[in-house]
């Protein structure tokens, strides 16, 4: 079967960002604030439109900030054997490319764009003399794979850099696994208003852009943190509405009085009373608050009041939904509510395991996504490194632990398993790579001047003194 030709590459690329855009656009409106109104009668005044706008109360940024914030690339270990190198080389071309990207900054956003969406996508290219890697937006991107559950390698993609507006047409690139294409599209759905510019190499031997996928099932379907939370934040928020209301209109005793007609309007000059259009008696304006008494001459008016509505019943229900947001997404409830009164440090640790585990799983698939952007960045600079499918990042310790904790574990497997004081240099708490390749460095001057030392006293014969020679008599 012959390879499809460019053009209906695009066109299959655009039909999939207009297939999904109300989807992401809808994730991408709940993660901002964006929500669906909460129920409310039919003829519902401005009031009610206000409270309902205040009501919006939105937790889905921390469903995706939390385990964001724990995702810290931190170096990279190459593979290969002849060029074995450690954790801490700064001088490796994978890490001089990733400094180059400016990734310590901007891979955040490649992984925010992944637990929000389901998926997001680097570019790796070259750009004038210098090769660079750079994330790309799903609302704006989309990927063609002949496997998309296994697949790591798409067989197209397509980046849209202007979108259609009145009469100017819309710009996108495309890119296969030889080719980079110019695109221009009147609209996603218009496969007759797709035009595409002849293709020019980029350099690679593979399509150059790469997914990173935060959960993938054997169907290709990509789902990330805010998309199944959508209908518990629609019911946190008709709560806290509901609250707002109860609290607006029913939040204090009400008084009532019976048996007694307000007064009325009189005309000041004779003191009659005045009658409105249908003849009925105009009654005035009761001033009555908080700081006034209701009293009455007729023994016969009664005054009473109707209790206020309890909250503590929707304060209740709030709390339960955000436990329940809490249980499913995987993130600790003191994240959530900020109750971390009277809990010990196990106590913490395992409400912190449901999370750990969960940020381990994302580091396996978006490290897997990184070394194929490390493979594809030395392919396209000319380096080693191209076929080096052993290599793999380093992840930055985020676990909180005191450093004299860290020190007092760290002397324990030193001393009782062996292992190397080297080996262990990288798990001191919030050590920086910069530090680590600081310390090797003194380590092999301190071993330089140690072997000199040795070499000197051994070189140094010992002075003859009287007591040596009776010592040898």
């Amino acid at each position: 079967m012959a390879d499809p030709t460019p053009a209906s590459l695009v066109v299959q690329l655009l039909a999939i960002l207009g297939r999904d855009k109300d989807r992401l656009g809808r994730i991408d409106d709940y993660l901002h604030g964006r929500h669906d109104d909460p129920y409310m009668p039919a003829m519902a005044d401005d009031e009610y439109r206000l409270l309902a706008k205040r009501a919006v109360s939105n937790w889905l940024p921390l469903l995706v900030s939390t385990p964001t914030q724990a995702l810290y690339v931190d170096g990279y270990r190459a593979g290969d054997e002849d060029r074995q190198r450690s954790a801490t080389d700064l001088t490796s071309p994978q890490w001089e490319h990733w400094q180059r990207s400016r990734l310590d900054a901007r891979q955040s956003a490649v992984y925010k764009g992944a637990l929000t969406y389901g998926h997001s996508f680097t570019l790796t290219e070259r750009v004038r003399d210098a090769v660079l890697t750079k994330g790309l937006s799903a609302l704006r991107t989309a990927a063609l794979y002949e496997d998309p559950a296994n697949d790591d390698t798409p067989h197209a993609a397509l980046t849209v850099t202007a979108w259609p507006s009145g009469e100017s047409v819309g710009t996108a690139r495309m890119w296969d696994s030889r080719s980079e294409y110019a695109v221009t599209f009147k609209s996603l759905d218009d496969a007759d208003g797709v035009r595409v510019g002849k293709g020019r190499r980029h350099g690679a031997s593979e399509c150059p852009v790469t997914r990173f996928a935060a959960s993938v099932d054997l169907e290709g379907r990509t789902v990330g943190a805010v998309e199944p939370m959508i209908p518990l934040q629609n019911r946190i928020n008709q709560t806290i509405f509901d609250l707002l209301i109860a609290q607006t209109y029913a939040s204090v005793k009400v008084r009532t009085v019976s048996g007694m007609a307000p007064p009325v309007q009189r005309n000041p000059d004779t003191g009659e009373i005045v009658y409105d259009e249908q003849g009925n008696p105009i009654p005035l304006a009761i001033n009555h608050n908080a700081k006034r008494f209701l009293f009455a001459e007729d023994p016969d008016v009664k005054f009473g009041s109707l209790d206020e509505t309890p909250l503590g019943g929707f304060i209740e229900s709030i709390d339960m939904s955000i436990r329940h947001l809490s249980a499913i997404a995987q993130v600790p409830p003191h994240h959530l509510l900020g109750q971390i009164a009277n809990l010990s440090a196990e106590a913490l640790q395992a409400a912190e395991t449901a999370l750990s585990r969960k940020i381990q799983e994302f580091r396996t698939v978006f490290g897997e996504a990184w070394e194929r952007v490390f493979r594809l960045a030395a392919e396209l600079e000319g380096a080693a490194g191209a076929d080096d499918f052993k290599g793999e990042v380093i992840w930055r310790d985020m676990e909180q632990r005191s450093l004299a904790q860290a020190a007092d574990a760290l002397g324990k497997l030193r001393e009782q398993l062996g292992i190397p004081a080297k080996g262990l240099w990288k798990r001191v708490p919030q050590v920086t790579q910069t530090e680590l390749d600081e310390w090797d460095e003194l380590a092999e001057d301190e071993d330089s001047v140690g072997q000199l030392a040795t070499a000197l006293t051994r070189a140094t014969p010992e002075p003859v003194t009287a007591d040596s020679v009776a010592v040898a008599a």
